[in-house]
């Protein structure tokens, strides 16, 4: 299966999720919705009570609710099978076309020189991270987490100028930003259910809303921070430090 088939694929089995997936809520489960939201919703207080005895039942009884609930939609099972042929095909394919390893041919051609760099973060599915409580370099954050909180404090950082930039996007927990004054920041958040804090900016609630909030010198700025947050459940707060 090259490229363009395995493309065509993956595009058709979507579509068939999705249809089934909008067949199975209007008439087959229609309350699975609100069964997946109140699982998500038993993880969230958990993790915030997690110090608690109680906090970490309720957390688990969270994470088996979902995981049941998942697994009894027809739309996952649909996935688990095509996957399933995916492999199957794949496997049949390497059995009638074996790999083919070619020395490599070096050209006189200038290759371009490339230079790794840790990133402050890493994808995490379940987990708490942040950064280092002393000087660091900084390199731009772009990550999808789980379920957990993530810290960011510029205060320790050594921000070249320019256009620095924050990408955080999760599924359920907190994100919070610590920014210095003298940086000028833009900030996208996104949410299906939270709450904001951006410096003296408050909202209570949130759902399904996005919002764009920017200082007024950030187009301007010789140093400044570009903030993107997605999350499915949790709040945001950006603050001065």
């Amino acid at each position: 299966m090259n490229q363009q088939k395995t493309t065509d694929y993956v595009s058709w089995v979507v579509l068939l999720a999705l249809i089934i997936l909008a067949l199975e809520i209007s008439f087959f489960h229609p309350g699975i919705v609100f069964s997946v939201l109140f699982s998500a919703g038993l993880i969230y207080i958990g993790r915030k009570k997690w110090h608690r005895k109680l906090g970490k039942i309720v957390f688990w009884l969270g994470c088996i609710g979902l995981f049941v609930h998942v697994l009894t939609m027809i739309t996952v099972r649909f996935l688990l099978v095509a996957l399933l042929f995916y492999v199957l095909i794949k496997f049949a394919q390497s059995k009638r076309q074996p790999v083919v390893i070619r020395p490599e041919m070096k050209t006189n051609e200038a290759e371009t020189e490339l230079v790794f760099r840790q990133p402050l973060f890493q994808n995490m599915l379940f987990g708490r991270q942040k950064t280092p409580e002393h000087a660091y370099e900084w390199s731009d954050v772009n990550i999808q987490t789980g379920i957990g909180d993530t810290v960011v404090d510029l205060s320790y950082a050594v921000v070249p100028k320019g256009e620095a930039v924050i990408v955080i996007r999760g599924w359920i927990g907190n994100v919070h930003i610590f920014v210095p004054y003298e940086m000028e920041v833009s900030v996208v958040h996104s949410v299906l259910f939270g709450t904001a804090s951006i410096f003296s900016r408050e909202t209570e609630r949130l759902w399904n809303q996005t919002f764009i909030y920017q200082t007024p010198a950030y187009e301007t700025s010789e140093q400044k921070l570009k903030i993107i947050t997605s999350m499915a459940v949790g709040n945001v707060e950006v603050k001065r430090i």
